[in-house]
């Protein structure tokens, strides 16, 4: 495989990383100049990494190529590029379908979408594969774990948990700082928010077979304050407004 990298911003980044950090990996890998300083600090750190004149050089030297580009701009920037058949093209770019890209990169055949994170680069976090391509299954595999899921419907989807993180930070961030009023020094409360909330994302693994609402149930005890909270955000109806959010999410990545 000779890869390469059409945008070369966090995710590119994140990717590369992960890759490179495999013992004994030497993927030869080519990555636009679109952002120099990304490009730059990748090339820098492994040899293995070049940095192509323009985006039409990165598919000129590669067979696998990852479309990495803002959505905003993704149909200009693809639009012009000349794409081989024997282009394997595998699209990062959430809100655009399959259907749309592979028509963009015609005549190049193999066309899928997927949907890394990136915590990819400390290899954590599975990636979604639209649809089931064993090359970039076993790519992804080596990576951070796999999910490969029959049809467009199903990755946008699996493709709103994405849209997530930031207000998943945000709780965090509000938990923190009111503990810090309370008088609690901020490294003790983010030591122990941070350790109390790696935990929690382990306790699903304790019940395979059971849904999210099982180990809710599980933390609420009778009277608790677990679930004074619980009860009050659902009185708010703050959970039916993250729901109407999700699907606006999901109508954005659909376009419909």
């Amino acid at each position: 495989m000779r890869l390469g990298f059409v945008g070369t911003g966090t995710l590119s980044s994140a990717i590369v990383t992960g890759l490179k950090s495999l013992p004994g990996e030497t993927t030869p890998v080519v990555v636009s100049p679109r952002n120099e300083t990304i490009a730059a600090e990748l090339a820098a750190r492994h040899p293995d990494v070049r940095i192509a004149a323009d985006n039409q050089a990165v598919l000129d030297q590669c067979d696998t190529v990852m479309l990495a580009v803002r959505p905003q701009i993704a149909r200009e920037v693809v639009k012009e590029l000349r794409f081989r058949q024997d282009h394997h093209v595998v699209s990062l770019i959430a809100t655009i379908s399959r259907e749309e890209i592979a028509g963009l990169v015609a005549p190049a055949a193999h066309v899928c979408k997927a949907l890394p994170m990136p915590m990819i680069a400390r290899l954590q976090g599975a990636t979604i594969i639209c649809p089931p391509d064993p090359i970039m299954a076993a790519f992804f595999g080596r990576l951070s774990g796999v999910i490969e899921v029959e049809d467009q419907a199903e990755f946008d989807a699996l493709s709103v948990v994405t849209a997530n993180y930031a207000s998943y930070f945000r709780y965090l961030d509000t938990i923190h700082t009111w503990v810090r009023s309370q008088g609690v020094a901020g490294d003790k409360s983010r030591a122990y928010i941070t350790s109390i909330y790696k935990a929690l994302a382990n306790a699903p693994d304790t019940a395979p077979d059971e849904d999210f609402m099982h180990l809710s149930r599980e933390y609420a005890t009778r009277g608790g304050i677990n679930e004074q909270v619980l009860r009050e955000l659902t009185e708010h109806g703050t959970f039916e407004a993250f729901a109407e959010i999700l699907g606006r999410v999901h109508q954005r990545i659909t376009g419909a």
